[in-house]
């Protein structure tokens, strides 16, 4: 069974993290530099919130506030689903499905190692299907 933490070892637990106290302007930054929407907000190892390109729009910019003075923790979303890396990805699919989310933390043991967005998901149900076609093809009509 797909778990959140094959999805981590195929694409690494490499997390975009900014503290609160940070500013929109940093946060925004370093999503446009990495080239992704959403950061994690941490306080330490522990997750308090996402930051995401929506809260850019919503709360920051259709708001008319200052990027450079606003603080991530004014802002943010929280509190913020997160999953574990046992999560299966059935349930990381419904979640994100249900919640309207793109991204999902993941903590274990309190800390935070990863982050899975819904194309990470995408990719992983992909791969499975493809694999089992692959299965299904070479059980019905043999290996060639």
């Amino acid at each position: 069974m797909e778990t959140a933490r094959n999805i981590l070892e195929r694409k690494g637990g490499d997390v975009a993290a900014v503290a609160g106290t940070a500013s929109v302007l940093e946060a925004a930054k370093m999503m446009n530099d990495r080239r992704i929407g959403a950061v994690v907000v941490v306080d330490g190892q522990q997750v308090v919130g996402i930051f995401t390109e929506r809260d850019v729009l919503n709360r920051v910019v259709a708001e008319r506030r200052d990027a450079a003075t606003t603080r991530v923790q004014e802002v943010m979303t929280a509190p913020v689903a997160c999953c574990r890396l046992s999560t299966p990805l059935s349930e990381l699919r419904s979640v994100m499905t249900e919640k309207h989310l793109r991204h999902l933390p993941v903590v274990e043991d309190g800390k935070l190692v990863g982050m899975i967005s819904s194309g990470d998901v995408l990719a992983s149900q992909v791969t499975l299907q493809q694999t089992t076609i692959e299965y299904l093809n070479a059980y019905l009509y043999g290996r060639r």
